[in-house]
């Protein structure tokens, strides 16, 4: 006879309880997802690379029209979920966002970076993004050795997808004068 389990998933509200009382730390590697508590996977030496030339390149270019902020939460309220985007550009905000966390609204750009975790990043993530109605999100995919854009979000995933290789120049749509050479990202 099979035994029924049924899951007990978390709030955002319940999730911030558990940190508030310690049983999370706020160090502690995991995301919600869905209401779920995802561990995430560790960061390698490339991974963090990338990261670190997406932060400079990043507040360089966009110092004064955007907050680049790193590996924080975003709040996907009717998700029920809390990510750790790799980077985002968020709306500028003279506070910084130090009254609430950013919500999908003042998002113009989400980036995630792939090596062990592209799959979950691509099937997952990226769906859950779209879904929120953030409106472009990259997936810089170490295993195919590119960068994936993702626009024009809906319920059902982003509608646009594009694939850019060694060689080519990336774009944000919040910043049509910045531009960024894939193999620099990709290093």
């Amino acid at each position: 006879m099979a035994v029924a389990y049924q899951r007990r998933l978390l709030t955002i509200e319940e999730y911030h309880q558990m940190i508030e009382a310690g049983i999370l730390s706020e160090d502690e590697r995991v995301e919600l997802i869905r209401g779920e508590m995802i561990e995430m996977t560790p960061i390698g030496n490339r991974h963090a690379g990338c990261v670190r030339w997406l932060i400079r390149s990043f507040s360089s270019t966009f110092a004064s029209r955007a907050i680049v902020d790193a590996q924080d939460p975003v709040s996907l309220g009717e998700q029920q979920s809390e990510p750790q985007p790799d980077i985002v550009l968020l709306r500028y905000r003279e506070d910084c966002y130090r009254s609430q966390q950013p919500r999908p609204e003042d998002v113009l750009l989400v980036v995630e970076v792939a090596d062990s975790s592209f799959i979950y990043d691509r099937d997952v993530k990226i769906p859950l993004y779209a879904e929120a109605g953030i409106s472009e999100a990259w997936l810089v995919a170490f295993p195919s050795d590119s960068v994936f854009s993702y626009c024009d979000p809906s319920p059902a995933g982003y509608r646009k997808v594009r694939q850019y290789r060694r060689g080519d120049v990336i774009t944000p749509q919040a910043f049509p004068d910045g531009s960024f050479a894939v193999d620099e990202i990709l290093g």
